[in-house]
């Protein structure tokens, strides 16, 4: 651990780089108290849960500055939020189909998710998944009465739309109304899904009467080489619903607040949100991610140069200290879905199964038990993630360097 310490300072004065992610050393990390840096014991890099190493963007935190300096701490009001949104998805993704009025402020994205699923599916109905998947995926719908049935993605980890179009048979069984839950851009695997891709699953979705639900909670955050398509946006998709916040890609999970947009075709449906789950969001919460839409731009264009530096680095750092893992080059998001299935260490779903965010099971025990570094481990993300695990890059590239020769030389005393 102490050479991680040491190297940190350097690499970031050397990198002669403005961008997020060198602003901070590791001991700075260190002093912060969410999840990432106090779920395991200080000397593990935590390369697992999504926070980013990154020091809040100026315009957020002089937006919130001016708040606390105002006593401004009441209750959220109005639809700054939404309009914010609705200009960004202008500006970035040269939609303008996003409407205000079909908008509603919910607590976080996946509470969201839950809500919008209560409004089109009831209890004993099935919700699709295209797996391996986000695990509150599983965790979120099963506890609230839905049955939960996978698609598994294909060999490329993009959407298999034979494998959908079955598990949308499956799913509305015996007259059950069904949904489909999508990540988009996918997590884990970075797959970023085109409009034709879209357009496809929007068809399927209308032939077999399942709605679609689309998280779009990483959608700023998608890379060179890559164009993200707003599920909405697509023909078909205006009975659908999509969710999204400024919390991934400008680090603000611990600032309540996102949004539910709703299609045309569901706008009434949206409308019928118990009025209690629009208390949830917090005020500091909203102006911060209105912010993040609304002056954020300039901060998120220096972070995606990052995340492309640090995604072209883990991809050499593969190759020099794990050259047998198969590496998926994730298309967006900073997250990087690694198959270790060759160290043989994989096991089905381990005690927790699927969405079971605290078991750990074969390399991603491996990596914390003999390298000391924290990764998600790919059990818990449903079928296919066996013997995988999910690597967050959106650190310095100091501890992206000690974690990866860690990880190697752990890998070489087996």
């Amino acid at each position: 651990m102490a050479d991680a310490t040491k190297r940190a300072a350097p690499d970031i004065a050397e990198a002669g780089r403005t961008d997020p992610l060198v602003q901070l050393s590791l001991e700075q990390l260190r002093q912060r108290t969410s999840m990432k840096w106090r779920a395991h014991p200080e000397d593990v890099l935590p390369l697992w849960v999504a926070e980013m190493d990154v020091p809040m963007a100026p315009p957020i935190a002089e937006a919130l500055r001016t708040a606390i300096d105002l006593g401004d701490t009441g209750y959220a009001y109005g639809s700054s939020y939404a309009e914010a949104l609705a200009a960004f998805a202008v500006e970035r993704w040269k939609w303008d189909g996003l409407r205000v009025e079909h908008t509603a402020i919910v607590p976080d994205v996946m509470m969201g998710i839950v809500e919008v699923l209560r409004l089109i599916t009831g209890p004993g109905d099935a919700v699709v998944v295209c797996s391996p998947v986000y695990p509150p995926f599983y965790a979120f719908v099963a506890h609230d009465a839905r049955e939960v049935i996978e698609a598994r993605l294909g060999p490329d980890l993009r959407v298999d739309l034979d494998a959908l179009e079955d598990a949308f048979v499956r799913a509305r069984c015996q007259g059950r109304r069904a949904a489909f839950l999508m990540s988009n851009p996918h997590n884990p695997t970075g797959v970023v899904h085109t409009r034709q891709e879209l357009e496809a699953i929007a068809a399927l979705a209308r032939k077999h009467g399942v709605r679609v639900v689309s998280d779009e909670i990483h959608a700023p955050l998608v890379l060179r080489g890559a164009t993200f398509t707003p599920f909405l946006s697509v023909p078909g998709a205006e009975n659908a619903f999509a969710l999204t916040s400024a919390s991934k890609a400008w680090n603000l999970a611990g600032l309540k607040a996102a949004l539910a947009i709703a299609g045309r075709e569901a706008a009434d449906e949206l409308r019928l949100l118990p009025e209690e789950v629009s208390h949830g969001p917090s005020h500091l919460g909203v102006i911060a991610h209105t912010t993040a839409f609304r002056e954020g731009g300039d901060w998120l264009d220096e972070l995606l140069l990052g995340l492309d530096a640090n995604r072209r680095l883990l991809g050499q750092l593969l190759e020099e200290h794990l050259p047998d893992v198969r590496y998926h080059r994730p298309q967006g998001t900073y997250l990087a879905w690694l198959d270790c299935t060759w160290l043989g260490l994989h096991s089905d779903y381990g005690a927790g199964g699927p969405g079971v965010v605290s078991e750990l099971s074969g390399p991603a025990q491996l990596f914390l038990d003999e390298a000391r570094v924290a990764l998600s481990s790919g059990h818990v993300f449903g079928s296919g993630g066996e013997g995988c695990v999910r690597l967050n890059f959106a650190t310095t590239p100091a501890v992206l360097r000690e974690a990866l020769t860690r990880m190697g030389r752990a890998v070489r005393d087996l």
